[in-house]
């Protein structure tokens, strides 16, 4: 009896499959649009193809592809893009055979067409005047962009700054200063312990790295710019930080977090510069990742930065995945740019890429270094920007490439780099005390120190800016 109905089942589950195929073979035509579900379409490229495609259910639940087995190409990669570009979805090529499904991503292309973006701007200059012309078209859509132009008015509170430490060759403070009505930034000023005369200003924009502007590796390099003889701020990005006693942590994916990133930076130089120990000729920046965007867009924009050194971010077919990088509409000024070009707006102040082999900078040495030495050969100074370069490393501002700063840095802003070297003739950063948060709070543990004016929400700084 058992096996009589073990066989009626299978007869009925095989007449059911021959029906639902049959039925299929039938309605897969153009009155339904060759429509293929979109989980059975990547099943069917793997196979073909002989590669491997990642993705969650959810991804593919619900969704069918259009014209489906008319879109195949002659490669995985190819059939891929055309299968998905309906969908506004893509695949990054993660290695050998092997892909993983993600959602349209606005401000990445593939590694090709940003080579040949890249040549395309190349070929839209030649000299020094048509460079000249292009940046100089560029910088006020820019700030347009930004919903920066007119530039807001600067408040006229004076900067908040609280518990000054004494370390090993240097000092810090806390730090906030009003940018907007009611809008701070947090930051951490480091000294050096003694100063005498001028001394160089290092900007330090922070990027999308775990604990903010109070990780280990940051500190490392603020104090040890400081032991060298100049000043070097760290700040917050936007609603990360102290700046979450205003704002959720969501609003750092709004639009506004870009330019309120780089209306910071201003207002934070404004202040630095009427310090009297500043030396307005030695104003530097430099950031990693998030902080690298930073560093080459403020550096396209203000020309009292004389020197820069963009981190792991410099890329000719990656603008940066986060709003606070790329929400507004800077790279498509001048009919598209990419930041190739924003950091080419550098020149022929001195400027160092640093890069490595474990995300989109991978290809600095080939690819954008050859286009910035050309503009730099516009000035007569190629050799003004160097590429140091890490193949074997990652996404991270480490200790390799913090010591190629350094170099950088001293060499011209003539500082003493032997005064931060041990007796082995390397940089020792041994002596830079790592600080827990709370002694870097400028608000206090709970923000209970934040001013009264402060505002509370995103909307009440959408209202500052419809202003």
């Amino acid at each position: 009896m058992k096996k009589i109905l073990k066989k009626c089942v299978a007869g009925l589950l095989w007449i059911v499959i021959f029906s639902v195929s049959t039925s299929y073979a039938q309605t897969n035509n153009s009155d339904n649009e060759y429509k293929k579900p979109l989980k059975q379409v990547l099943t069917e490229i793997q196979d073909r193809f002989h590669v491997k495609i990642k993705y969650p259910e959810d991804m593919v639940k619900d969704r069918f592809v259009p014209y489906a087995d008319w879109r195949y190409k002659t490669t995985a990669a190819a059939t891929l893009a055309s299968v998905l570009a309906p969908l506004d979805m893509k695949v990054n090529e993660e290695g050998p055979n092997a892909f993983k499904l993600k959602y349209y991503e606005y401000s990445r292309i593939t590694v090709e067409e940003g080579r040949e973006k890249l040549a395309y701007l190349s070929s839209r200059y030649n000299d020094k005047t048509s460079w000249e012309k292009r940046k100089y078209d560029l910088r006020p859509c820019m700030l347009q962009a930004l919903q920066l132009s007119p530039m807001p008015a600067r408040p006229k509170s004076k900067p908040i700054i609280t518990n000054k430490r004494v370390m090993d060759g240097y000092t810090v403070e806390n730090i906030a200063i009003e940018t907007l009505p009611g809008v701070y930034v947090s930051g951490s000023l480091y000294k050096p312990l003694k100063i005498k005369g001028k001394i160089p200003v290092v900007l330090c924009p922070d990027g999308h790295f775990g604990d903010g502007r109070y990780r280990a590796d940051g500190q490392y390099r603020y104090a040890t710019l400081a032991r060298m003889g100049a000043m070097a701020i760290s700040y917050d990005l936007f609603a990360w930080g102290e700046s979450l006693l205003q704002f959720k942590g969501e609003d750092h994916r709004r639009s506004l977090a870009m330019t309120v990133q780089a209306l910071n930076s201003f207002r934070i130089l404004d202040y630095l510069l009427t310090l009297k120990e500043a030396d307005p000729n030695r104003v530097a920046i430099t950031g990693a990742s998030g902080g690298g965007s930073q560093t080459m867009l403020i550096t396209a924009l203000d020309d009292r930065i004389k020197l820069s050194v963009p981190v792991v971010m410099l890329s000719s077919y990656f603008s940066g995945g986060c709003p606070c990088e790329s929400g507004q509409p800077v790279h498509l000024c001048g009919g598209g740019t990419n930041n190739d070009e924003l950091a080419a707006m550098a020149a022929p102040r001195p400027q160092l890429v640093i890069s490595d082999g474990g995300d989109w900078s991978a290809n600095v040495p080939d690819t954008d270094l050859p286009y910035l030495q050309k503009i730099y050969g516009y000035y007569g100074k190629p050799e003004m920007v160097q590429n140091a370069h890490f193949p074997k490393e990652g996404h991270d501002y480490g200790k390799s490439k913090r010591l190629a700063m350094y170099d950088f840095v001293a060499e011209h802003f003539n500082l003493n780099i032997n005064v931060v070297k041990g007796a082995d003739g390397k940089v020792d950063e041994s002596k830079v005390v790592i600080e827990k948060y709370p002694a870097q709070y400028v608000f206090g543990p709970k923000g209970e120190n934040l001013p009264a004016n402060a505002i509370h929400g995103f909307d009440q700084l959408e209202k500052l800016f419809n202003k």
